[in-house]
């Protein structure tokens, strides 16, 4: 049973008893049942508020997870390209850029120590120092 239907029962079991309205104690009796009216209905509006703001957020929290699958999947996706651009073993990899095109080639230390190596785009033959190269964190 509702508050609003509960209110409803006190006020016909109010009128049932034939409280007279008009005494001290059947104004109390009305004054209270009246009360408890109102703040029936505010319950009930609260509670359709509070329904409408559960299913909004529902909606906020749906739309998240399907951006952060999104932004998951963009970076799996990255990460998956990166892979195929480097060999990861336990060599140290260095990264050099081509003067002529501006392509980058990762060198091994294998590489390093034959001190030049020909560019795979342009063919233009790169010699470099060890001493000239970052090592680049992975």
């Amino acid at each position: 049973m509702t508050l609003s239907e509960r209110t409803a029962y006190l006020k016909g079991l109010m009128e049932g008893m034939k409280i007279d309205t008009e005494t001290n104690e059947g104004k109390l009796f009305q004054a209270i049942i009246d009360t408890l009216d109102d703040m029936a209905l505010t319950v009930s509006d609260m509670e359709d508020v509070v329904d409408a703001v559960c299913d909004e957020l529902d909606s906020i929290e749906e739309d998240l997870d399907n951006i952060e699958d999104y932004l998951l999947d963009d970076e799996d996706d990255e990460e998956d390209e990166d892979d195929e651009d480097y060999d990861f073993n336990d060599e140290t990899i260095y990264e050099v850029k081509c003067p002529t095109c501006g392509t980058v080639i990762n060198l091994d230390e294998d590489m390093l120590d034959a001190g030049s190596i020909q560019c795979p785009d342009c063919g233009e033959e790169l010699e470099f120092d060890a001493d000239d190269l970052e090592e680049e964190p992975f």
